[in-house]
């Protein structure tokens, strides 16, 4: 009945970044993704250097993410008042072996989606296929039912990876008494604009408080006649009243006058805040949401990876780079134990109770946490940073955080490949 193949739901970031490892590996797969033509969806996202090390274990060059963003020097919280509170160096700067990239979120998967076709050939992806449900066969194997033009199909294989979003049908029916998606309160607006680089020229800021912050950094190189570069900002409010979200748009464009208005007064010498947001063509509302961690990824030959398993808050830079780490580490899994429902529950033993508690860290603003600590002594305006948190107490926060997502630089220095070069499945 099976023919012998891991079944992928989802064509983002986490299905594609599976399928590519799967082809390394040498496991034949097939991906179904929901829409008919995939295209570069989003705005800026940053991948970690764990993961960008993944990605060269994957066979992407410096070159082919340099095509895509830019290498990351410096992650920085700024106060109200324009003063810096913290900074340290990221990526190669920071003494890690390996980058870390800011780009086009739709850009990037699109590269990935391009890779894999080129690599495992058209058939291997499968669009317009939106999963549906599945059904564990009494033989072991998984059937699972997808939504197409032409109404509802059925696909049987080894494996079912359901990587389809915060949204997923997969996670829904393994656990269909989950609560629904969870707001805290923050919506986010956001946008792309032409700015000059500040700070290091390619600097990660977060400026502002718990209550208004805004996220700013560069995806492009700036050209070199004007010196500009297309420049991710995220605009965020929290807001008090539970019932907010109900005026609140779901990834839907809104005009800028929508929400510029929390933000007139951001003036620095250094940056104008107002006037980048202004530099937009468009932006983009949605709330900051997140689901609570479930006690299993796993229903036998079904596995869950990246959001639908784990969406968290965007606080720490690390959704997409979480997904990445998920496809690797399942596929070494499967190098590990077989491809079959022993890899699928390694996998889930190893990740899902720290990645769970990470989803409730971020819930707690991740390393954005120290703007709340902040202006929790100061209401976020200060001379001297040095009066309200020490610098061993600023250091010891961000230090336990990337500790806790993965990527602290001395552990992921000396660690060895998640997979290691030529490994193949019963090779």
């Amino acid at each position: 009945m099976a023919s012998n193949r891991v079944m992928i739901a989802g064509g983002g970031i986490g299905g594609l970044a599976l399928a590519l490892t799967l082809h390394q590996i040498g496991v034949d797969c097939v991906v179904f993704e929901a829409v008919n033509e995939p295209k570069p969806l989003g705005v800026g996202i940053n991948i970690q250097p764990n993961a960008v090390r993944e990605l060269f274990d994957l066979g992407l060059t410096v070159e082919d993410l340099d095509a895509l963003g830019v290498s990351v020097k410096e992650w920085a919280l700024v106060g109200m008042n324009g003063q810096e509170i913290y900074a340290e160096a990221r990526g190669l700067v920071a003494g890690y072996q390996w980058p870390q990239y800011a780009m086009h979120r739709g850009e990037f998967q699109m590269a990935l989606y391009r890779r894999f076709v080129e690599l495992a050939g058209p058939d291997a992806m499968r669009t317009g296929c939106r999963a549906k449900g599945y059904e564990v066969n009494a033989d072991g194997t998984v059937t699972v039912t997808l939504e197409t033009k032409s109404g509802l199909i059925e696909e049987t294989g080894d494996l079912l990876i359901g990587a389809d979003g915060i949204h997923s049908a997969i996670r829904a029916q393994m656990h269909p008494t989950q609560p629904p998606i969870h707001w805290g309160g923050a919506v986010m607006w956001r946008g792309t604009s032409l700015a000059k680089p500040v700070r290091t020229g390619s600097s990660f800021i977060g400026l502002g408080t718990h209550e208004k912050r805004m996220v700013i950094y560069p995806i492009s190189p700036p050209d070199p006649e004007t010196g500009l570069a297309l420049t991710n900002w995220i605009a965020e409010v929290t807001y008090e009243d539970p019932s907010a979200h109900e005026k609140v748009g779901w990834f839907r464009p809104v005009g800028i006058e929508n929400f510029i208005h929390h933000f007139e007064s951001w003036t620095y010498d250094w940056m104008d805040v107002p006037a980048l947001i202004r530099g937009a063509d468009t932006a983009y509302e949605n709330p900051m949401i997140d689901r609570d961690p479930i006690p299993t990824w796993v229903d036998g030959p079904v596995v869950l990876i990246g959001d639908a398993a784990h969406a968290m808050y965007p606080t720490g830079s690390n959704g997409a780079s979480q997904a990445i780490m998920d496809a690797r580490i399942l596929s070494a899994k499967f190098l590990a134990h077989g491809v079959g429902p022993d890899a699928l529950a390694a996998f889930n033993a190893e990740l899902c109770g720290p990645v769970s508690a990470l989803i409730l860290r971020n819930r707690g603003a991740g390393p954005f946490g120290l703007l709340n600590v902040v202006n929790d002594r100061c209401g976020g305006e200060f001379d001297d940073i040095d009066t309200v948190v020490s610098a061993d107490e600023r250091a010891d926060f961000m230090a336990k955080y990337k500790s806790a997502a993965g990527f602290a630089r001395d552990t992921l220095n000396a660690a060895p490949p998640t997979i290691a070069p030529g490994a193949r499945v019963g090779g």
